[in-house]
């Protein structure tokens, strides 16, 4: 039997509807300070208590309401923005849908004061539960004050979901930051629990702007960038800010994105941005950029989201290559990118091997397998791995499996014979037995920790790509990362010496630090957090922090650069408690840390050091993913290579050939 069907009340309408524009404090301020801004206000002034849990206050200089205006204007879907569908087509301002008050009465105790300009008296109206319960007369300046109390005091599901105070707040003011930047005109201001955060002075400057919110280090970064309407692609324009390089943050929430004036998350500029910069930054780095693309009327959606965060290009690709070659136009004429060689590359040189005491190694296969695990092969036949266009070099310095001579095929094949031998005796045997386990610092230790896996004994074949070893399994072919695989090694080496306590290193001399006025708010409620990880901090002054001791493990593995990390850790605690995350912000430490002075892509590399690579990785606890993620080891097998060659087709009878 169905269930009934029935229509949902009016007050579980609203709080559904509400959710979808009201998800937390900053969703709040966003859609009031959009309000604000389109009452052609010169001033907004945003104060929060709690994060926004408590109370959120908006107040503005704007054309205000009258008593009739303020009691159509908190009902919904009223708006004095739209007249019609074909008006969203052309959408001049931030907010149009007349949802936002009403959303929010709906969730929240909702008070509104409001003055026309040059009129004669203002009006003050009170919305609990999606209801007006008192609206009358009230002394007032011109302009409209909206206050918000009891957030999600009627829908307690929804408020358990909140962060920490200090998280609502960083996403409050990342809302305010992004209005602030893209409308440099307009004076704003963030307090929050009666500090203010940031102040801008409306001079229209928008590198002003960018001063007030992120500091004076990041301003006289910034790099103008300009494209005409000439330009080819389906944009009007390109204009904005992008900083210098080695101005950069470990997030990209300082990418900052706008669509005709509007804030919003626009994915595709943001990428096109970062991708303009190419090698000139590391793929874990982004810059600081305010860009504003223009798009002419029926070229972009804005209202594919709720809440008018994303937005939708008619041309993706077109969007992306214009705001890409305009910014790496900006940065060519500062001098700061080289212009674009012909695709290709150089061979790079040869990777030097050294043995545990220092000593150059000649890896001999049969000695290499007793010691490290893994069996390596040379190649004997004509398919040798790919090779690079490399100066000659010589016998001594040539990979094993590069140009085999005529007698080391011979050697090969007699070794190859001995290899089958012990092979079929231990042929119902997937693994090795198990390796030797090393200390940090490389000293052989005995037994093997619980839960150990296993890699499959390979024949290392050579490289391809000079980026990912090529081996023979029992099963069928296994490819190795070269990169990912040194990632997992050096990333378990270092976490097995960050446990417990950890060793700090006091700096000579304290470094100063700049902060953005997010950073400088996170330093207050994460420096005990900072502190257990080894950074300990001091504030000079609101906008600094001196950093007077740091980690000696990542001295070891950044030098001078280590101060800075401090600055990068803040952000990485903005969306947890920070008593709980500080494992969380550990372990990604140590995996970026892992990464810097791994094997790259594009290294060329000896036998002896592919057979030390694989021995290392074969003793992690966790060899076959990355500290990030990825896979370190892709597995062909036998069965999925003859598929692929169809080698069982019909006509074929079973027979392998």
């Amino acid at each position: 039997m169905s269930p009934d069907i029935r229509e949902l009340d009016a007050d579980t309408r609203d709080r559904i509807a509400a959710g979808e524009v009201v998800e937390r404090p900053a969703s709040v301020v966003k859609e009031l300070l959009e309000n604000a801004l389109d009452a052609d206000a010169s001033r907004v002034g945003v104060a929060v208590e709690a994060g926004g849990t408590e109370r959120i206050v908006v107040s503005d200089d704007g054309v205000g309401m009258s008593e009739s205006e303020a009691r159509k204007a908190v009902r919904e879907h009223t708006t004095s923005k739209l007249r019609d569908i074909d008006d969203l087509e052309s959408i001049g301002t931030l907010g149009f849908r007349g949802e936002a008050l009403h959303a929010i009465g709906a969730v929240a105790h909702l008070e509104i004061r409001t003055k026309p300009r040059s009129g004669t008296r203002g009006t003050k109206l009170v919305v609990e539960g999606g209801e007006v319960v008192a609206c009358g007369p009230v002394g007032c300046p011109e302009g409209t004050t909206v206050e918000v109390t009891d957030l999600f005091g009627n829908v307690p599901a929804r408020r358990k979901y909140l962060k920490t105070d200090a998280t609502e707040f960083a996403h409050v003011q990342q809302v305010v930051a992004g209005y602030a930047l893209a409308s440099p005109d307009v004076a704003v201001t963030l307090e929050h629990d009666g500090r203010e955060a940031f102040s801008t002075t409306g001079d229209g400057d928008r590198r002003s702007a960018v001063m007030a919110v992120y500091g004076r280090e990041v301003a006289a970064s910034m790099i103008d960038v300009s494209a005409d309407a000439d330009a080819e692609g389906p944009l009007a324009g390109v204009e904005g800010l992008v900083s210098h390089p080695e101005t950069n943050r470990a997030g990209s929430e300082y990418v900052t994105t706008l669509v005709n004036g509007r804030y919003v998350t626009a994915s595709v500029v943001r990428d096109a941005v970062v991708d303009a910069y190419g090698t000139q930054l590391a793929p874990d780095r982004y810059p600081f950029a305010v860009l504003d693309v223009a798009v002419p009327p029926g070229g972009v959606d804005v209202n594919v989201h709720p809440r008018k965060l994303e937005v939708l290009f008619a041309d993706d690709e077109g969007v992306r290559e214009q705001v890409e070659d305009a910014v790496e136009s900006a940065l060519l004429e500062e001098g700061l990118l080289r212009t674009r060689a012909p695709r290709g590359r150089s061979a790079a040189e040869q990777t030097e091997i050294e043995s545990d005491d220092g000593a150059e190694t000649d890896a001999d296969p049969q000695a290499t397998e007793s010691r490290h695990g893994a069996r390596t092969t040379a190649q004997t036949d004509s398919g040798s791995a790919t090779e690079t266009e490399a100066p000659e070099q010589s016998d001594e310095s040539r990979p094993a499996w590069r140009e085999p001579t005529r007698s080391d095929a011979a050697e090969n094949g007699a070794e190859r014979a001995d290899d089958a031998r012990r092979d079929e005796a231990a042929a119902d045997r997937k693994f090795r037995d198990a390796p030797a386990q090393r200390t940090l610092a490389g000293d052989e230790t005995t037994g093997t920790p619980d839960g150990l896996d296993r890699l499959p004994a390979m024949d290392v074949l050579g490289q391809f790509d000079d980026t990912y070893v090529v081996a023979e399994t029992d099963d069928g072919l296994v490819l190795v990362d070269q990169h990912a695989a040194d990632e997992r090694v050096n990333y378990e080496r270092l976490r097995e010496a960050f446990a417990g306590d950890v060793t700090t290193q006091a700096l000579a001399e304290p470094v100063e630090l700049e902060l953005t006025a997010r950073e400088a708010t996170l330093v207050d409620d994460r420096g005990e957090a900072l502190s257990r990880l080894g950074f300990r901090v001091q504030r000079p002054d609101e906008r600094t922090v001196a950093v007077t001791t740091v980690p000696a493990l990542v001295v070891e593995r950044v030098g001078g650069d280590a101060p800075e990390l401090a600055r990068d850790l803040l952000s990485e605690f903005v969306d947890g408690d920070p008593t709980g995350t500080v494992e969380a912000v550990v372990d990604d430490l140590l995996g970026d840390l892992a990464c810097h002075p791994s094997i790259k892509g594009n290294t060329s590399l000896r036998e002896g050091s592919v057979a030390e690579l694989l021995s290392a990785l074969d003793g992690c606890e966790n060899p076959y993913a990355c500290p990030h993620g990825r896979p370190t080891v892709i597995e062909l097998s036998r069965d999925e290579i003859a598929e692929r060659f169809e080698r069982d087709y019909p006509g074929h009878g079973g027979r392998r050939e």
